[in-house]
């Protein structure tokens, strides 16, 4: 009976996601900067992104560089598209690890109780109290830039709220007749946990795992704009948004155009799916469309 209501919200999800076009165009964008980035990682993308040529420096857009060049001459669409892979590996695998250890330890505070829950709540207060920017900016100056210790800051910091909400649900779940079930039938508390109540909130990790996407990729931007973000040389919003600073004395606004537009597009897109998303995972909302 779990299982079939479990397909039956996620067939009833899918069919009001389908049947909402704006949804379905914003799914198409994210899904184009997917193949872009992957298109850029193994090489079918501009790979002379980094090739530089200081006698067309600060082109202005043309035929041949639709986005102008940069002050090294290198292409500027292509650095762009190669600052998607950066964003969207940094959106994958920081918010990924957020939300294993948000998961991992909301399941745990909700299920246990007791010393459990209060060792977990005070873990992720004391984190809380500490401005988000400062506590990632801590982790980069420490293990210095790099797009890898950019992930696992992100990871570590931005756990706190997906903790709150699967802690909250467990304890909702955890004392229903299908627990209770499993439990006077033998089921140990790893099955409970991950086979019978996981399952069932996990529309609502999802949902946090997309919205903490987005804050991801700007949280990179600004990180990389204040020079904590990606190593030097690596292709970056971030990074070209502060060049910009320079460039725009000299009249030099592509730059900041090709980087800005790339990103206002996708998280506009990620946002809009997102509310999208949220209302179709909603059970509230499933007699109502």
């Amino acid at each position: 009976m779990i299982r079939k209501s479990q397909n039956s919200l996620w067939n009833d999800a899918f069919q009001r996601l389908k049947k909402n076009k704006l949804s379905m165009v914003c799914l198409f964008i994210i899904i184009a900067y997917i193949i872009l980035a992957l298109g850029c990682k193994l090489g079918l993308f501009f790979p002379s992104f980094n090739e530089t040529n200081n006698a067309i420096s600060y082109q202005a857009p043309s035929a041949e560089h639709w986005f102008g060049t940069d002050f090294m001459g290198r292409d500027v669409m292509a650095r762009a598209a190669h600052g998607t892979l950066t964003s969207l590996t940094v959106g994958l695998w920081g918010t990924g690890l957020a939300v294993i250890i948000g998961t991992l330890l909301g399941s745990l505070a909700g299920y246990f109780g007791k010393l459990v829950d209060e060792g977990i709540v005070w873990l992720y207060t004391t984190i809380d109290t500490i401005p988000y920017i400062l506590l990632v900016s801590a982790f980069s100056l420490v293990l210095g830039p790099s797009l890898y210790t950019l992930c696992i800051a992100i990871g570590l910091t931005t756990w706190v709220g997906l903790c709150r909400v699967v802690r909250a649900e467990f304890i909702k779940h955890r004392e229903k007749e299908y627990v209770q079930a499993a439990s006077s039938i033998g089921a140990s508390h790893a099955r409970r946990i991950f086979t019978h109540i996981l399952p069932n909130v996990f529309h609502i990790v999802l949902i946090q795992f997309s919205l903490g996407f987005v804050s991801t990729i700007k949280s990179e931007v600004i990180l990389s704009f204040l020079g904590l973000g990606v190593e030097p040389g690596t292709p970056s919003w971030g990074v070209m948004i502060n060049n910009a600073k320079q460039e725009l004395a000299r009249g030099v606004w592509w730059g900041l155009a090709s980087a800005t537009l790339l990103m206002f597009v996708l998280v506009l897109a990620f946002n809009l799916f997102n509310d999208a998303l949220r209302d179709a995972l909603d059970p509230k909302l499933k007699n109502k469309s």
